[in-house]
């Protein structure tokens, strides 16, 4: 069972870490590139627990609402990339909103507690999936900011195509003059 204080205490603890909000970025960039959330809820879901990064592996655990279940297809594409996903049925704990003097616990000035039914799948990444995409999106990033011009595509018959240039490097279209007609 989840308690909604635990899960609060986790993003605190986040937020003050800067390697493990680097962590948690690379592991969101691993889903984001395998195509995750094109499956059904799983762009809903929130972090309940993690990263916990151990010698191997980096492990997070999301939840959803128990009427929103992410699309186990998603988990089962993650299989293919020797990750871990355990998918499951929980309850998370959260204080009662007070609208009258019944959802106060009694002896305090505190809602009163109830049980949420949840969908909780924990997602176990091995660290070399984050550093492989994360390389790879280094490489790409590379390119587009001109770290290295990328290769114009060669015509078919092999001859180079010659289109005049401007001093910004843009192509231009190629004027031929024309004979006055008389």
């Amino acid at each position: 069972m989840e308690d909604i204080y635990d899960i609060v205490k986790n993003i605190e603890g986040i937020y003050d870490s800067n390697t493990s909000f680097q962590v948690l970025k690379d592991f969101e960039r691993v889903l984001d590139e395998l195509d995750l959330y094109v499956y059904d809820n799983w762009e809903n879901g929130e972090l309940a627990a993690g990263p916990k990064i151990d010698r191997h592996w980096v492990t997070c655990s999301f939840m959803w609402p128990r009427s929103q279940m992410p699309d186990p297809m998603g988990g089962k594409r993650l299989l293919d990339y020797d990750c871990k996903v355990f998918m499951g049925k929980e309850e998370v704990v959260k204080p009662r909103k007070i609208r009258n003097s019944g959802d106060i616990r009694p002896g305090s000035k505190k809602g009163k507690l109830d049980k949420h039914g949840i969908w909780l799948v924990t997602i176990k990444m091995p660290k070399k999936l984050i550093a492989d995409i994360y390389s790879g999106t280094q490489d790409i990033q590379q390119q587009i900011d001109g770290a290295g011009p990328i290769p114009a595509e060669q015509p078919a018959d092999g001859a180079a195509m010659s289109a005049p240039m401007d001093a910004a490097g843009a192509m231009t279209p190629e004027v031929t003059p024309m004979e006055p007609a008389i």
